[in-house]
């Protein structure tokens, strides 16, 4: 059981318009724009993926937030621009518009993810000039596709300024279960094949064991699924939810 004290606990998956979800997920009736609505009628937190690619119009954002309730929680993906472009290196105009943007989201904003390329080697005096550059109260949380980063000094860079670390799984590979900062956040990207594939009860019994325990520790947990293909992150998410529960 999860006491009063224990940090919230969220599930949902890494973006919810799939169109391969009709009939798995969202019913064959609903108009693409309920899809939201629906989803968020059995999870309170979803991650905006979609920002990585493009960055939405002020409207799109004011739209979701209206759509779901005072309690949902939107994490965002970094746009790509920020983290294989630039490569975390001085802000622009460009990223400053990025950060105008997720504000609309008001309180249902939640941490930020910023994805960097596995190309992307250790550079940690740029990655500490990066991180005293965002602006204040962002919750922002960093997934190293390069293991290089996966060292000591990178983490306690990240401790030293509550700076969130992604604790990832994808290709039969876990990252570190590091916890740098006052939240846990977790991606499920598959568990042989990326974007694909259907994690097991056995990993799933795993995984909620590991959340309960860094929810009694106080900590916020933030867990996405993003093996999107055939609903298996939906499935998953589900599952994993009734298994926390109990």
């Amino acid at each position: 059981m999860i006491s009063k004290n224990s940090g919230r606990i969220h599930i949902g998956t890494s973006g919810w318009s799939y169109n391969h979800w009709k009939k798995v997920f969202y019913p064959v009736n609903f108009a693409v724009q309920d899809w939201l609505r629906y989803y968020s009628l059995f999870f309170d937190t979803v991650e905006i993926n979609n920002t990585f690619y493009v960055l939405p119009e002020k409207n799109s954002f004011f739209r979701w937030r209206k759509t779901v309730n005072k309690d949902f929680v939107f994490a965002v993906k970094a746009s790509r621009y920020i983290t294989h472009i630039k490569r975390l290196k001085t802000p622009d105009k460009a990223t400053r518009l990025f950060w105008q943007r997720v504000k609309f989201l008001k309180d249902n904003l939640g941490p930020i993810l910023f994805q960097l390329p596995p190309g992307f080697k250790k550079d940690t005096e740029r990655f500490k000039k990066f991180i005293h550059t965002l602006p204040k109260g962002i919750k922002a949380v960093i997934e190293f596709r390069n293991r290089e980063w996966f060292c000591r000094e990178v983490k306690n860079v990240l401790a030293e300024s509550n700076t969130g670390f992604c604790i990832y799984n994808g290709l039969g590979f876990t990252a570190p279960l590091w916890v740098t900062s006052s939240m846990v956040y977790i991606r499920l990207h598959g568990p042989k094949k990326m974007y694909r594939g259907n994690y097991s009860p056995k990993e799933l019994i795993l995984w909620s064991k590991r959340i309960k325990k860094w929810s009694k520790d106080g900590k916020e947990v933030y867990c996405y699924f993003n093996n999107d293909y055939k609903g298996y992150a939906v499935k998953n998410a589900l599952n994993l939810k009734s298994r926390i529960k109990k």
